[in-house]
């Protein structure tokens, strides 16, 4: 057995998040509107889950790429400050770190990203002897078809070493594929994660309840992120549900993120599967109720406060 150096292993997307509030309608050709606000902070659905896990406590570890540039070391500072270890962050020798700019109204959000490089993600990338120092490892970024045989191989050589725990963030499919082929790597998967209309997608059943049944007979915890409605799981034949708390949102960037933070912060300290649900609606709440995926993020203490309060 190897001595576990950290809680978790993250390898996934990291870039920055710039967003804009308020903005009704870009500016036509030759024009310059003014706004009231820009802010900057680091976002990346897997540096996000990780930036959860480390300020409630946990020791996790990222794997990932940046630029060798400012954002880049914003992004190390950021890391530092909430308790991640970087040590397994590498700059890119051919790319600058990624950018998405978010533009938000009370109505809807738009998008403007460059990939940078998190272009360079590949799952062949992770340093599997520094996995083994690892508790659990928390995997994102499938495309079904395209590298599903990198999943499957990864997710059973993590299986055969018998002590690390498997999450998985399956995410959109904007292929539209939805590649039936998945429910292979659920036997590997000790917690699924996917939103309401992933898991209908995926399960082609009428409502998140069904799929996530028939997800679990093949996995050990299947959860679903319903937003407003809360969440639910089933695990060996038990459903579980938690209601949604209510908070005023402001930017639901990470929320799902959070979410999952929440609940395998929970999982990692041995809670039952309905107060991992409860920890995550928590931990998703709070990331809403300001801009940025992981500013209003709880540590701790605030996520006692909040359950408490609650």
């Amino acid at each position: 057995m190897v001595e576990k150096k950290w809680d978790a292993f993250v390898y996934g997307d990291v870039n920055i998040d710039i967003v804009i509030p308020g903005v009704e309608k870009f500016p036509a050709p030759g024009e310059e509107d003014l706004v009231d606000c820009m802010d900057t902070f680091v976002g990346g659905g897997a540096a996000l889950f990780t930036l959860g896990l480390g300020k409630l406590g946990l020791n996790p570890v990222f794997q990932g790429s940046i630029g060798e540039d400012c954002y880049g070391k914003l992004i190390k500072d950021e890391f530092r400050k909430n308790n991640v270890d970087d040590s397994l962050l590498t700059i890119s020798r051919s790319n600058k770190t990624g950018i998405s700019l978010s533009f938000t109204n009370e109505k809807d959000r738009s998008f403007l990203t460059y990939q940078g490089t998190n272009a360079e993600l590949n799952l062949e990338a992770i340093d599997f002897n520094k996995l083994a120092q690892a508790r659990h490892i928390h995997v994102t970024q499938y495309a079904g078809s395209k590298n599903h045989e990198q999943y499957l191989s990864l997710l059973k050589k993590i299986k055969e070493t018998g002590d690390i725990t498997v999450s998985f963030d399956v995410g959109w499919d904007s292929s539209g594929e939805w590649f039936k082929g998945i429910y292979e790597l659920f036997p590997y998967i000790d917690v699924l994660f996917m939103n309401e209309t992933e898991a209908i997608h995926y399960s082609g059943k009428a409502e998140a309840k069904e799929a996530i049944e028939d997800f679990s007979r093949h996995c050990r915890i299947a959860a679903a992120k319903l937003g407003k409605k809360g969440s639910i799981a089933v695990s060996q034949g038990a459903f579980y549900e938690a209601a949604p708390f209510r908070v005023t949102a402001v930017d639901t960037t990470g929320a799902g993120d959070s979410f999952n933070a929440g609940f395998i912060y929970g999982f990692l300290k041995g809670k039952p599967v309905g107060e991992c649900l409860l920890t995550g609606n928590a931990c998703g709440a709070r990331s809403v109720t300001a801009y940025g995926g992981n500013t209003a993020f709880p540590t701790q203490e605030e996520l006692l406060k909040f359950l408490k309060e609650n």
